[in-house]
């Protein structure tokens, strides 16, 4: 019996959630051995500052954490395990693509694979510029539901593109969107930590002591704010090449079908957050909570609008 290229994407996509599995558990010890560091070491210069009935013993313990942070294996097996599932999720996507014959995003399946392996991608290659890691918990266990979701709810047997579907326009603009997703799923992240970070920092959550080990609540809003930033940018570029890509298949520019009204939404809403950020000092828990309603606003656009809303862009495969 032969083996289709569709039947091997089906295994290298199952192998790589299990590895992300492994990999959610390794960053989900991490965070315990991180909360159990923070709270030795609270407890150790408590102690010491009794002691010396002073602070200059804490301020030394202090420098000395920072110049040598506490090795993290877990951590780094943790991300180990994440790029060698993130080789066998491109693999799987490639696989898709040569058993369709074209690119592997035509379907609500195909979607749900190429955008969460880009988020990966994204999370993995963001680390040159900043360390993410602690965003590992975030990026694995999302990526496992949106691949379990997909592969189980969404999977469609491989058939031919839509006559509208059948343009370089489609290689353009989908990749466009789901590299703008990437970007804001990210930000998302950072945007959830920092609220979780604020609360400590305003004595509540005072139990999860791990957040005491990643960057202070400004610090997180800031990196949110730049990697928004990107997705916004590319976010430009979909809503851009959309409308060049309508005007081509349907004669017009727009024609407020769902899915062109919610992209335009999305562009909106991270608009405001970049503005109001910017010009009318919107900072702290108010930006935060505006990046996770964005990012609201793009996961109902890729579910709740393609599988219930009717319109020119029907393309669910379902």
């Amino acid at each position: 019996m032969t083996i289709s290229f569709d039947t091997f994407a089906l295994i290298a996509i199952y192998s790589a959630m299990s590895v992300y599995a492994i990999a959610f558990v390794f960053f989900a010890m991490d965070l315990a051995k991180r909360s159990a560091e923070a709270g030795e070491s609270a407890e150790e210069v408590a102690v010491s500052a009794r002691q010396q009935q002073g602070v200059i013993a804490t301020l030394e313990r202090t420098v000395r954490q920072t110049e040598a942070p506490p090795t993290r294996r877990l951590e780094r097996t943790g991300m180990a395990l994440t790029a060698i599932a993130w080789i066998l999720h491109v693999a799987g996507a490639v696989l898709r693509g040569l058993a369709d014959g074209h690119v592997p995003w035509s379907n609500m399946f195909e979607f749900s694979m190429i955008s969460s392996g880009i988020i990966v991608g994204v999370f993995l290659f963001i680390q040159f510029w900043q360390d993410l890691r602690f965003l590992g918990t975030y990026v694995a266990g999302f990526t496992l539901v949106v691949l379990g979701v997909g592969t189980v709810l969404f999977y469609v047997p491989v058939a031919p593109l839509p006559p509208a579907l059948q343009s370089y326009w489609l290689v353009i603009h989908v990749f466009l969107a789901t590299l703008a997703t990437a970007f804001f799923g990210v930000g998302a992240g950072l945007s959830l930590i920092q609220l979780l970070q604020t609360s400590r920092e305003a004595g509540r959550l005072k139990s999860w002591k791990f957040l005491a080990t990643m960057q202070d609540s400004a610090k997180l809003e800031n990196l949110a704010y730049r990697v928004i930033v990107v997705g916004f940018v590319l976010w430009s570029f979909t809503l851009i090449a959309g409308a060049i890509w309508a005007e081509r298949a349907w004669g017009r520019f727009w024609g407020w079908d769902t899915k062109e009204v919610w992209t335009f939404i999305i562009w909106v809403l991270f608009a405001g957050y970049i503005h109001a950020r910017a010009t009318r000092g919107w900072r702290g828990t108010r930006s935060a909570w505006l990046a996770l309603v964005g990012m609201g606003a793009v996961a109902f656009n890729y579910t709740i609008v393609n599988l219930f809303f009717k319109g020119l862009h029907t393309y669910s495969g379902l």
